[in-house]
């Protein structure tokens, strides 16, 4: 293989420019050619500029967060005719593999891209860690670290005022990211889409708190599980104290990545460029039990990642 591709797409993620930067630079050194595609499946289908990757491309990226190659939604990919499209174009540059860097909907982007003849190695960069078959994706120990210091900051007013903090953070449909913020910070409750909540047992476990003189608390929600302004409002009318709402929103998907994000960004980017030299596709690069091994796409996008219950609890019983 001569010459391969990259693209981000869906949500952002901080450590995607890490990853843009070891697919580069492994790539070079393994004597490929390396294209970057602007803004994901939606510029390979509308025609956004194939730019040429050299060692200085990726310069003074790595502790960058965002992506250099922007990101966007192409709801269009859905329809096949235009997936046959996109990879006619790939080859026509010559291009036969590619590296898709995202969530599970990017994963099945690069898997309809295979049925056309292009070798797919696909790299999970989102801040949910939703992803199958990784213990971890690029992304999340930032997004956590965003929360924690979040949490940090409103606990010091919360203790100043005496007051209840509600605070929403992402997770549609995962509520990983609540979960360990919500563990590291001492969240006195948190919601998550995964375990319906009973806010009788969370007031009477606040009220609890008050009995042992504690003036404050914080009540992370995952914005699947609840909105945060209807559990402030509620909480409010319930205990009859005053209520404070803060909606962290897409502070969570920016900023510089964290150690931790930016050297498993480099091992999965590197990972990735050497599997489509060596001709392989249709995998993602996976982290676990801190090794990087590679897993089939279908298994990546098709199988759910159980959510861990045992933290869940964990973090209940240390909150009391």
């Amino acid at each position: 293989m001569g010459k391969i591709a990259i693209l981000t797409s869906g949500g952002d993620a901080p450590g995607m420019n890490a990853a843009i930067r070891a697919v580069v630079r492994q790539g070079l050194y393994l004597g490929l050619e390396v294209y970057g595609i602007e803004r994901g499946f939606a510029g390979l289908v509308r025609g956004s500029a194939f730019r040429r990757m050299e060692m200085g491309s990726v310069a003074g990226i790595i502790h960058r967060g965002g992506t250099i190659l922007h990101t966007a939604r192409a709801p269009e990919f859905l329809d096949e005719a235009v997936q046959r499209q996109a990879a006619l174009r790939l080859k026509k540059e010559g291009i036969t593999g590619l590296v898709v860097i995202g969530g599970d909907g990017s994963f099945r982007g690069a898997m309809a891209l295979e049925k056309f003849g292009i070798k797919t190695a696909c790299i999970p960069g989102t801040i949910d860690n939703d992803i199958a078959g990784t213990d971890s994706t690029i992304g999340f120990d930032t997004a956590v670290n965003t929360v924690l210091d979040a949490m940090n900051r409103l606990r010091d007013t919360a203790t100043s005022h005496e007051r209840f903090f509600v605070v929403e953070v992402m997770g549609r449909n995962n509520g990983l990211l609540a979960l360990t913020a919500g563990l590291a910070g001492g969240a006195e409750a948190i919601l998550v889409p995964e375990i319906p909540y009973d806010l009788e047992s969370i007031c009477r476990r606040l009220r609890q708190g008050i009995e042992r003189n504690k003036t404050h608390s914080l009540i992370l929600v995952a914005e699947g599980a609840a909105s945060a302004f209807t559990i402030g409002r509620e909480i409010e009318e319930k205990m009859g104290l005053e209520t404070r709402v803060t909606v962290l929103g897409h502070i969570q998907r920016g900023g510089s990545p964290t150690a931790v994000d930016r050297i498993l960004a480099s091992r999965m980017g590197a990972a990735a460029a050497r599997l489509l030299w060596e001709g392989r596709g249709g995998l993602m690069v996976g982290f676990k039990g801190g090794e990087i091994y590679p897993v089939p796409l279908m298994e990546a996008f098709i199988e759910k990642k159980s959510f861990p219950s045992e933290l869940y609890e964990l973090a209940l019983t240390l909150s009391r």
